[in-house]
């Protein structure tokens, strides 16, 4: 969930480890010298792995960034994990996007704040007593930042809701998602169906995201919205499409008062197809997929009706979220960009006051990074890293994945960091162990975590190619892969995979 898609040319120096300094252009010497093999799509019908290839001596990193040809500006920064010297540096001082690498500075975040079992609840709250079957009062739908809460959760609550005798109400149904500042959409450079660009609140449902789908029907097209999850599909109203014949663009949004109002080029669709779309209402579709399946359960419901504060009540049904210290994994693996968002304003609330706005919050988290790991660099708009205006250097993110993993907790939670051979198949044994986070962002590539060599040294690093000027000649158009965009991106693949295994040979 995230997606978009840098190198001045580098001073290299041979010499022996150093602690980090800044010289008065902002950007760490280089020192060390390796190789490795490129990361291109995989061929059909290839085996699925590699054997391991021969390591080489370390190569200079001129060649490398040579062979890359990215152009922009690259920044790296290597660290033993031990003694804390730098090894290796180029650019390292200066703020770069850290795309979503942001998110290892989240989930260190939320541990601090929030403590690992930390579990979201959303709840449906009675104003009123029950009786024979009614409850006299108000249903309300509370929501506290799940940002996993899925359709299949919402049914196991009607079902409950049932079971607790309820068949109706006298009052309104109302929806709350107050426990965190509702945020329109992430990041305003994104194209307006990104599904991984969707708003935030305190009450949120499938990432906030409906399903799209599209069937030709003669010389026209059938088209469904719905909320599906692993056993249930209901259609939702709240979002709806049109078909238009235009050449483009391809999706329009428009907000009315109860409705995310889509529509859609004809000739953009082919014969058939599906994909999902971002929410703008979360409250109000959470409450309509609530109200579907408790119908389904014998349970009438009124239309959902948005509440601006929470209204005092009993608690009928809890519903509670895995513990955060799962929820950070999957965040990490899958790189869900609501789950970044919504877990790091609610650790910013944690704090002391909900935070006004995402803006604020990831003002908070940074200078709480900087407090907690002297990363004095940091400047985060957001806690997924989809705002391309964050700014960190490479130096301060090494140092801080190296101060986490003294404990090996932050290590865990990162998934293993898979190596390709040049016909893109992962390398079985590649010879070196890669723990790390990705990010991706048009022209911005970066990566970040821990690396172990053949002879068993602990390092940690943080790299970022970017390209900001032809960024910005795409940000915003509209398109879900600009032009120029996936070869740049495989080429930093293939950058970062031979500074890997430089750094692995020279450091080892």
């Amino acid at each position: 969930m995230r997606r978009h898609q840098g190198g001045r040319k580098p001073v290299t120096q041979t010499g022996t480890e150093t602690t980090i300094k800044t010289d008065r252009r902002g950007f760490l010497t280089l020192l060390m010298g390796a190789s490795v093999l490129a990361g291109v799509p995989a061929c059909a019908n290839a085996p699925e792995r590699s054997l391991r290839p021969a390591l080489k001596p370390a190569a200079p990193v001129e060649g490398i960034v040579a062979r890359a040809g990215l152009g922009g500006d690259l920044g790296f920064a290597v660290m033993d994990m031990a003694s804390g010297n730098l090894l290796e540096g180029q650019g390292a001082n200066a703020g770069m996007p850290p795309a979503s690498v942001a998110k290892a500075v989240t989930a260190l975040y939320a541990l601090d704040r929030l403590g690992a079992a930390h579990q979201f609840r959303t709840r449906l709250i009675g104003t009123g007593p029950l009786r024979d079957g009614v409850l006299q009062g108000d249903l309300v739908l509370a929501g506290s930042g799940d940002p996993t809460l899925e359709t299949d959760n919402l049914a196991a609550m009607a079902t409950d809701l049932a079971r607790a005798g309820v068949r109706s109400v006298t009052g309104r149904f109302l929806v709350w998602g107050g426990a965190l500042p509702f945020t329109q959409e992430i990041a305003d450079d994104q194209s307006v169906q990104a599904g991984y660009n969707p708003s935030i609140s305190g009450l949120n449902l499938n990432f906030n995201r409906v399903h799209f789908e599209w069937q030709r029907a003669g010389s026209d097209y059938t088209v469904s919205m719905d909320a599906r999850s692993n056993r249930h599909r209901p259609a939702v109203s709240m979002a709806v499409m049109q078909v238009v014949a235009r050449s483009g663009p391809i999706y329009t949004y428009h907000r009315s008062d109860r409705r995310d109002e889509w529509s859609v080029a004809r000739s953009a669709l082919g014969n058939s197809g599906s994909r999902w779309l971002p929410v703008r209402q979360p409250e109000l579709y959470a409450g309509e997929v609530l109200r579907v399946l408790a119908a389904g359960q014998g349970v009438s419901l009124p239309a959902p009706e948005r509440s601006q504060m929470l209204p005092a009540g009993r608690d009928l049904v809890t519903h509670r979220s895995q513990p955060l210290q799962e929820m950070l994994r999957d965040m990490l693996r899958f790189s869900t960009n609501i789950s970044a968002e919504a877990i790091g304003m609610s650790a910013s609330a944690a704090g002391g006051a909900r935070p006004a706005s995402l803006a604020a919050s990831g003002a908070q988290m940074s200078d709480w990074a900087r407090a907690r790991y002297g990363m004095t660099s940091a400047r985060l708009v957001d806690h997924s890293g989809l705002g391309a205006a964050s700014r960190v250097s490479m130096a301060d993110l090494a140092t801080m994945f190296r101060g986490a993993g003294s404990d090996g907790a932050l290590r865990a939670l990162l998934r293993e960091h898979p190596l390709r051979d040049a016909q893109g198949r992962v390398i079985a044994n590649p010879g070196l162990d890669v723990r790390a986070k990705t990010g991706t962002l048009y022209f911005v590539s970066a990566l970040g975590g821990y690396l172990r060599g053949p002879g068993g040294r602990d390092l940690a690093f943080a790299a970022c190619a970017a390209d900001l000027p032809r960024r910005a000649q795409v940000a915003g158009a509209g398109v879900d892969r600009p032009e120029g965009t996936s070869a740049w991106a495989g080429q930093a693949r293939r950058l970062k995979q031979d500074l890997l295994y430089r750094w692995a040979e020279a450091h080892s």
